[in-house]
């Protein structure tokens, strides 16, 4: 199949007395085949699905093993038997010019099974009875290999902060945020010149739904007086804190004067404000990634598709006056691989054999530091109000004195005290400016007379459930109406409760496990020491976050389940819950495990 366009797709079309041909039965098999090709594309990619390692057997000789991958044209390559070829008689030997040369395999089919042709005219008197797929290999120059490239996706949200002839500076942030969640900020400085040009910058953004450590809405990010070669980077990483309301306009922003730029201390003007997207929404990141991804266009991924070859490693050549040698090689980095569904279980399995970095940041709840010193954010609290609107169908020809009852709403702020208040939502032209205009009455509406709100008299109540998170409207017609429908608008509140502190109480006092994470065997018992910074010590409160994790008594001593895994421990104080800290659990099947050092960091 020379031809890469598997698309747009035609079938054979079967009737009574159709004349089948040649022509007719390989349409047949190229329907099938580029149907199945294009799922491979589209839902698998290029890669190494299984197997095809490349090893040197002397030092001129390689084995690849036994293996399947996927090219980008969706055909599977595979390879059923290790392999075993000199260097010098795989395709491309003769023309690659460099010391660093890729080893790629390729689809090739073959015509085999020679039969007599049957009332031939202008054909061959044989033909090839079989078309047999298989592999090539082949080598070509590493800076000439085209690695396959992810399309070009709308998840990060880019701003350049500067960019002359000698430097390009560009902030990414990830363009939809989870509510609550930690979310990376990334500024990179790419050197584009190869004059010794010394550069630094002093920079404060401004981030209205994302917290910075300190717990403000100002990000300061400094690069002092260096000097990096051409097309080097330099790369400063930032971690916020979202909201835990939704912000759909919410964006990080960096004022003119608030940008300072200076090359072999010049100051550069910037003099425009820059803005990157990054909104607020109440879901996760799992769903933000699929649905961003599955956002790129055909035309987009077929445009970033790679060449027809698999990568499979990166040869290393010490050439000399009669022959060339293979000193090294490399797989990792080189090689890409399909993920599988097949594999999912193993990889759950296997990752339980990593640990996370100490202080690395978590996708939602921040980690624990490794320095005393280290600020940490403040784990956000839950909203204190919440709106919404509330529809309660009435009927035509509804009569006074009539009660109806809204669904059970339930308003997001949790369990607890929460106060709701409900007002009569309609739309009508605004004398001022003409136009159709959305407005809220609280209370009566007999005290707005001259309004003419399209809305019936009616008396309002509301049960709320607070051991529930919920509420529900009742509604009492107090006159005859032909309105089929009341609209409402609530607005509820949170009463906090007794003892409850506000951030700015606890703001420096934390607590932290020591050590963060415990590596044991199954079922047995480890205690969670706890060290305070700016506090007395109080009474903890343990509990598991997931169940069938094992179990943990109130003094902090953690029994693991019979099953491997990695599971957390929520730690805080019992006065003050906003002060908390997590723990972890790596539980293997072991006998022998070294125990953990008392208090090592």
């Amino acid at each position: 199949m020379n031809n890469k366009q598997l698309f747009p797709f035609e079938r054979n079309r079967y009737y009574v007395g159709k004349l089948l041909t040649s022509a007719d039965f390989q349409a047949e098999q190229t329907y099938a085949g580029n149907k199945r090709r294009f799922l491979n594309e589209m839902l698998f990619g290029a890669g190494v699905v299984c197997g095809l390692g490349v090893y040197a057997l002397d030092d001129v000789s390689l084995m690849i093993e036994s293996g399947v991958a996927l090219d980008s044209w969706g055909r599977e390559l595979v390879l059923d038997n290790s392999l075993v070829r000199k260097l010098s008689t795989i395709e491309g030997f003769e023309s690659v010019e460099s010391d660093r040369v890729s080893l790629c395999l390729r689809y090739d089919e073959k015509p085999e099974q020679p039969v007599y042709t049957v009332n031939r005219r202008d054909q061959e008197e044989y033909e090839m009875n079989r078309l047999r797929e298989g592999v090539t290999l082949m080598l070509i120059d590493a800076d000439k290999t085209v690695m396959p490239e992810p399309p070009e996706n709308e998840f990060f949200s880019r701003m350049s902060l500067f960019q002359d002839d000698d430097y390009a500076v560009e902030l990414s942030i990830p363009a939809f945020i989870p509510c609550g969640s930690r979310v990376q900020m990334t500024i990179t400085v790419t050197k584009l010149s190869d004059r010794a040009l010394p550069f630094s910058m002093e920079c404060t953004l401004q981030s209205p739904a994302l917290t910075a450590q300190d717990g403000s809405h100002e990000t300061k990010i400094s690069i002092a007086d260096v000097t990096p070669m051409q097309n080097e980077q330099i790369v400063r990483e930032v971690w916020l804190v979202a909201q835990e309301r939704p912000a759909p306009d919410s964006m990080v922003i960096a004022e003119p004067g608030r940008v300072d730029i200076r090359l072999a201390g010049q100051r550069v003007l910037i003099s425009e404000k820059m803005t990157a997207r990054a909104v607020v929404e109440p879901t996760d990141a799992e769903s933000i990634i699929e649905r961003e991804l599955a956002r790129v266009s055909l035309e987009s991924r077929e445009m970033a598709a790679g060449e027809a070859y698999i990568c499979l490693a990166e040869l290393k050549l010490q050439r000399t006056q009669n022959n060339c040698m293979i000193e090294s090689i490399r797989e990792n980095g080189v090689k890409q691989y399909v993920r599988t569904s097949v594999g999912e279980a193993q990889r759950r399995l296997l990752r339980t054999c990593y640990e996370e970095k100490e202080g690395a940041p978590k996708p939602v709840r921040p980690a624990v530091p490794a320095a005393p010193g280290e600020n940490v954010p403040l784990v956000p609290r839950d909203p204190l109000f919440a709106t919404g609107q509330c529809e309660i169908p009435l009927g035509h020809g509804t009569r006074a004195g009539r009660v109806f009852y809204s669904d059970e709403i339930m308003h997001g702020l949790g369990k607890g005290d929460v106060y709701v208040s409900l007002g009569f939502e309609y739309l009508s032209e605004d004398p001022k400016t003409g136009q159709m205009a959305r407005s809220v009455i609280y209370g009566s509406s007999e005290l707005f007379p001259n309004e003419q709100a399209p809305i019936p008299r009616a008396e309002l109540a509301v049960k709320v459930m607070n051991d529930r998170g919920s509420f529900m409207v009742a509604a009492r017609m107090q006159e005859e109406t032909n309105n089929a429908l009341l609209v409402l608008r609530w607005m509820a509140y949170k009463i906090p409760a007794a003892g409850d502190k506000l951030e700015s109480d606890i703001k420096g006092k934390r607590i932290a496990a020591m050590p963060p994470t415990i590596v044991m065997g199954t079922r047995d018992s480890r205690y969670f020491n706890v060290r305070f910074h700016n506090m007395e010590p109080c009474t903890l409160t343990y509990t598991l976050t997931e169940k069938g994790s094992g179990e943990i008594t109130t003094d902090g001593v953690y029994t693991a389940p019979a099953r491997e895994g990695v599971y957390e421990i929520h730690i805080a104080c019992t006065d003050d819950p906003l002060i908390s800290t997590y723990a972890y659990a790596v539980v293997k099947k072991i006998n022998d495990i070294e125990p953990e050092k008392a208090g090592e960091e």
